[in-house]
């Protein structure tokens, strides 16, 4: 029987009858027939489904690519054996009983918990933090309002920007998880996916349809990938996470390079090898917690072909990557076993058009990117109307906070909202001649729209405070960090400071201009919070991963270490021109460190 090939109407009709035997079989205290399978070594015809009775169902996909594996004879990662034997979407009745109980979930539940977007995070916390989803980072005053009042109604009244552009809310008791997700629902934010291995946040320059450079709006692009996600149940299928972001070629940019896969807007110049036009570019495998950027794959797409694509190369991925180390089931180790070809041409059998490519050399080049754009008050694309970027401390928000923002956007704006990956906010479609309210109001709510070159770039992660795998207490840290080097210096530069509690990478230090990985530093016979140091990351036209400078600086002492690091840089770069990036990258690590000591004992 395993190796017979039924024909739809059949599974459908066996998948019924078995189903109804199984009650019934249980009912009298018999074995159903699911147990008859397993104890025959049939748990692939129960559980796979790849020619069995339930392969026509939405989980056909991710069900048929874990038996390949199985078949194989290799054994399946435990949290892929936890989506086998509960469907994790399907949890709304067990959720509701957590609840009720007032408990936690335990062992692998805790996964299944985060494709809701609920997070339990103890040790750091004895609660549960809730991810939420917004397409493209933007959101409205209505939203905004309502993420506020659950948060001080069922969290810890504040609410964390995540370099996704995206919220959390923490602190949430297990009493409160259906309150918080049903409050959420209401609004019309469904975080389906929110975390674990689903495809998360996806991404967009946060003055996507506002950017007077940008060469195409991409929102529409991002809402459509996001509702085709949410209505695909086989996207929730994946061995991994998975970044998805796209880039409309504006003064700013949603980071596109490090996310698995990577759409970047170009213009084919007249007499090209392609009719003139704006394109978008794919870009594939970036994830810089692994120190890869994403790598670009020839092709070229009108922007009506990109959802289908991305839907075809999250297919490929389901259907291909690991399932049995979870350290290798991201889309960048599928793609160095199979090489970019291989991938593209599975992708092509997936899809109705013919994929087309263009050496990128007959794209126009991208237009500078400006890294602290998101910031302070500027023009829009739109005569008479302009945009202010809000400095959160490092990403987060009081409710009455949030609040105030709401009701700025909406007495000045268009009631419209943008996160930024850079775990700041815009308020957009301000009128010129109302700017000078909107500063005010905004500095009433404790809140700024300037920022220090320090300020401007820096991120940090939760860190210790409330995640289980941090180090250290990062956002406090980054916090010390920014108070001192703004008391010492001035900087004519921008500068991204990117901290980050483990290797997990929330932050991405290693794309920053100092990027710091929190670690437990020996001193005496204690361990203390610190830092390992990287130094010169980039991201786009200065795409670079930072190198080590150096390792376990306790985190007191790390402000003076970083401040004569600065000076160094002011007092040995070439002119005022030349970034802090490149001024680190003319010197080898050794002659770094000689340089900073040098200007630290001196001063």
């Amino acid at each position: 029987m395993l190796n017979v090939e039924f024909t739809e109407e059949q599974r459908q009709y066996l998948a019924g009858f078995v189903a109804g035997t199984d009650v019934a079989r249980a009912a009298k205290g018999y074995a159903t027939f699911a147990d008859t399978l397993e104890a025959n070594g049939a748990g692939a015809l129960l559980n796979g489904h790849s020619n069995g009775l339930q392969s026509a169902g939405p989980d056909q996909m991710f069900l048929g690519a874990q038996d390949r594996f199985l078949a194989a004879g290799k054994k399946l990662c435990p949290e892929e054996q936890a989506k086998r034997a509960k469907p994790p979407l399907d949890l709304w009745d067990e959720i509701q009983q957590h609840t009720r109980e007032k408990r936690f979930p335990k062992g692998t539940d805790v996964l299944l918990f985060k494709f809701h977007g609920l997070f339990y995070v103890a040790p750091a916390q004895n609660a549960f933090m809730c991810r939420l989803r917004f397409a493209g980072g933007f959101t409205n005053s209505f939203q905004f309002r309502r993420v506020a009042d659950l948060a001080e109604q069922f969290a810890g009244g504040y609410a964390d920007l995540t370099t996704r552009a995206n919220l959390q809310l923490r602190e949430i008791a297990p009493t409160h998880t259906i309150d918080v997700l049903t409050g959420l629902h209401d609004a019309g934010i469904v975080n389906r996916g929110a975390g674990a291995d689903n495809i998360r946040n996806i991404t967009a320059p946060c003055t996507a349809g506002i950017d007077p450079q940008e060469l195409i709006d991409v929102r529409p692009l991002c809402r459509e990938l996001h509702h085709y996600i949410l209505h695909h149940r086989e996207m929730y299928g994946l061995p991994r996470k998975f970044n998805i972001a796209f880039d409309g070629g504006g003064t700013t940019t949603a980071l596109e390079d490090t996310n698995d896969i990577g759409f970047a807007a170009v213009r084919v110049p007249a007499g090209g090898a392609e009719t003139e036009g704006v394109y978008f570019r794919v870009q594939l495998g970036g994830i810089t917690g692994h120190q890869d950027f994403a790598r670009d794959t020839g092709l070229l797409l009108f922007a009506e072909e990109c959802v289908p694509v991305a839907a075809a190369m999250v297919r490929v991925f389901i259907e291909h990557g690991d399932r049995t180390d979870r350290k290798k089931a991201r889309l960048k180790y599928l793609l160095d076993e199979w090489g970019f070809e291989k991938f593209l041409d599975e992708t092509q059998k997936r899809l109705p058009f013919p994929l087309r490519r263009l050496p990128i050399d007959q794209c126009e080049p991208r237009a500078p990117v400006d890294k602290h754009v998101h910031v302070g008050v500027h023009p829009q694309r739109q005569p008479g109307l302009s945009y202010v970027g809000l400095v959160l401390p490092v990403g987060r928000m009081q409710s009455d906070q949030m609040r105030a923002v709401a009701d700025i956007a909406d007495r000045f704006g268009s009631g419209t909202i943008r996160l930024t990956v850079w775990q700041n906010l815009i308020i957009s479609d301000i009128q010129d001649k109302n700017l000078a309210a909107v500063k005010a109001a905004i500095e009433a709510t404790g809140l700024d729209w300037r920022a220090s070159s320090f300020r401007a770039g820096l991120v940090a992660c939760t860190g210790s405070a409330g995640c289980k795998f941090a180090a250290a207490d990062t956002k406090r840290h980054a916090l010390a960090i920014a108070r001192q080097l703004e008391s010492k210096l001035e900087l004519d530069q921008p500068i991204n400071i990117h901290v980050t509690g483990c290797p997990h990478s929330c932050a991405q230090h290693y794309i920053g201009d100092i990027g710091l990985l929190a670690t437990k530093v020996p001193v005496g016979d204690d361990l203390v919070e610190g830092y390992h140091v990287y130094l010169g990351g980039g991201y786009g036209a200065n795409q670079a991963i930072g190198r080590e400078y150096a390792r376990n600086i306790p985190a007191d002492e790390l402000p003076e270490r970083l401040e004569a690091m600065l000076r160094a840089y002011l007092e040995h770069r070439t002119d005022s021109s030349e970034t802090f990036a490149a001024f680190t990258r003319r010197y080898s690590t050794e002659e770094l460190r000689e340089l900073c000591e040098a200007t630290a004992q001196a001063s």
